[in-house]
């Protein structure tokens, strides 16, 4: 089983199909599968062989669509990289993934220039350029694509349980970890959400954020597996969003809880301009419910909500289901499974708060040369996720909050999420993230970072009386309200509240 061999049967059995589109790029199956082999073939004539990994910096664009195909096709690896990183982050990660060849373009060049003395596993000729020629030490991708044959690569043998890909993770303490992906469990990746966000070969599947983190495979690979068209955009802006929708007739996207929010603001928002969609999902963070709520009234029967880990296992929540479970995370697909775990170990009653643990079909092959991680993370064959939650009756999942997340005030466990759900419901406010500072008299309390639908509407000493009247216990009560533009977030969109809590503490340092 070679996932790459998607590429081939589309290009056989639906060639004139539109299969993707990125900016004024719009390629049928055929033409995306020659170009494809074309890169295939000519990595293959730079000594790129099975099991080499290639790092792969690159934004959204055509190239980095076609890099992950061509590496599936020649049994190499692919090591998707942020152009975020910088300095020894970028220099720890290309050496801990044994990366031998670097793909990239010329914004990265300075960036990358300094450290090539230190990459000595990539050699001086395996460094390609997407969007410029002739520049020193570096290849021209585009003379590799024009120049070699277009035919099917043959001759190598990939099983299914070979190594595909290495995701890092966000890495919030310490190295972020490589997280192995083989083909079967790409192969299940479509196989899976296919079927859970009834993904069809006539479907239209945009996405809007970074295609190089995991959560853009949930419908990206599904996408690819049946033959859908995949229409990708450089970067996310809710006003394009909306015009592709309306033109292209998109009926699938996955969005962050932001874009989310953003979309439901955008001058130009309107459900007719989104009627073609069949789905909405949500992924990365919960959305809270008055957002979900919004989006039901205007877009009704569309929501879907997926939670899970890179690492392996996932519960969505079906757009059939959000109407009478909405403030759940919904149940696990076939083949996958769930429990909750007490502090001993045990497993939790129905409604009795633990630690998620899950498995299925997607679970990683483990950490990339950390086995000792690997088995702190997963036990007994059930990956140990770090969140807190519960199940009701029914066995659907409701997330209380991440470990890490959750505060201890005056000695009691406080969940920023349920202060979230207050604070959204006030009508000036766009979104929030609530997390602990410490405080002399309780150990932590609760601040909330606010950014606003309009600056000014509303101070914040003022949503700070407000919020304090209304959550249900005193320890829940906000110790401060800092008003912000914006939230710093990661290149998927997700917000970081450990770097919030950072900066926080700058500030009171610098005032001291």
């Amino acid at each position: 089983m070679n996932i790459g061999s998607l590429i081939t049967r589309h290009a056989r059995y639906r060639p004139d199909h539109l299969a993707v589109v990125v900016g004024n790029d719009r390629l049928t199956w055929k033409e995306f599968n020659q170009r494809v082999n074309r890169l295939a073939n000519a990595l293959f004539s730079m000594g790129i062989r099975k099991g080499d990994k290639i790092a792969m910096i690159l934004p959204n664009c055509l190239e980095l669509l076609e890099i992950y195909w061509a590496v599936a096709k020649i049994g190499a690896v692919v090591v998707p990289l942020s152009p975020l990183l910088r300095g020894q982050g970028l220099i720890a990660l290309l050496r801990d993934s044994d990366a031998v060849m670097v793909i990239t373009n010329s914004s990265f060049i300075e960036i990358l220039n300094p450290i090539k003395p230190k990459l000595a596993a990539v050699a001086a000729n395996r460094y390609i350029l997407t969007d410029v020629s002739g520049m020193t030490g570096y290849h021209d991708y585009q003379a590799l694509i024009n120049t070699a044959s277009g035919i099917e690569p043959g001759g190598i043998e990939v099983n299914s349980h070979d190594l595909y890909n290495i995701m890092y993770s966000s890495g919030t303490t310490g190295l972020p970890k490589g997280i192995m992906h083989t083909h079967h469990i790409r192969a299940m990746y479509g196989m899976s959400f296919a079927q859970s966000f009834r993904i069809m070969p006539e479907s239209v599947v945009l996405h809007t954020g970074s295609l190089i983190f995991n959560g853009a495979f949930v419908t990206y690979i599904p996408a690819f597996f049946v033959g859908a068209t995949f229409i990708m955009h450089h970067q996310f802006d809710p006003n394009d969003f909306i015009e592709t929708v309306a033109r292209e007739k998109v009926t699938h996207v996955m969005l962050v809880p932001s874009q989310i929010i953003a979309i439901l603001n955008a001058p130009n928002f309107s459900p007719e301009a989104l009627e073609s969609l069949e789905m909405v999902g949500s992924i990365g963070a919960p959305l809270h419910r008055r957002h979900k709520e919004r989006l039901n009234q205007v877009l009704p029967n569309r929501f879907y909500e997926l939670y899970g880990l890179t690492e392996g296992f996932v519960t969505i929540l079906d757009k059939l289901d959000a109407e009478y479970k909405l403030d759940s995370v919904g149940t696990p697909p076939p083949f996958f499974e769930i429990k909750i775990l007490t502090e001993d170990g045990e497993e939790a009653a129905v409604g009795e708060v633990g630690e998620i643990a899950g498995r299925g079909t997607i679970q990683m092959l483990g950490y990339y040369k950390r086995p000792d991680l690997t088995e702190e993370m997963v036990v007994d064959g059930w990956i140990r996720s770090g969140d807190l939650g519960y199940v009701d009756e029914d066995g659907y999942l409701y997330l209380v909050d991440r470990k890490k997340d959750m505060i201890i005030s005056g000695g009691v466990n406080v969940y920023p999420k349920d202060i979230e759900e207050v604070i959204v419901q006030h009508p000036a406010v766009r979104e929030v993230a609530v997390f602990g500072i410490p405080s002399d008299k309780w150990g932590e309390t609760p601040l909330a970072a606010v950014i606003l639908n309009e600056p000014g509407v509303v101070t914040a000493e003022e949503l700070k009386q407000w919020i304090n009247e209304r959550v249900e216990a005193r320890y829940q009560r906000v110790g401060e309200v800092a008003l912000m533009e914006d939230f710093p977030r990661n290149a998927a969109g997700k917000t970081l509240k450990r770097v919030m809590r950072e900066q926080y503490w700058v500030e009171q340092d610098t005032q001291i």
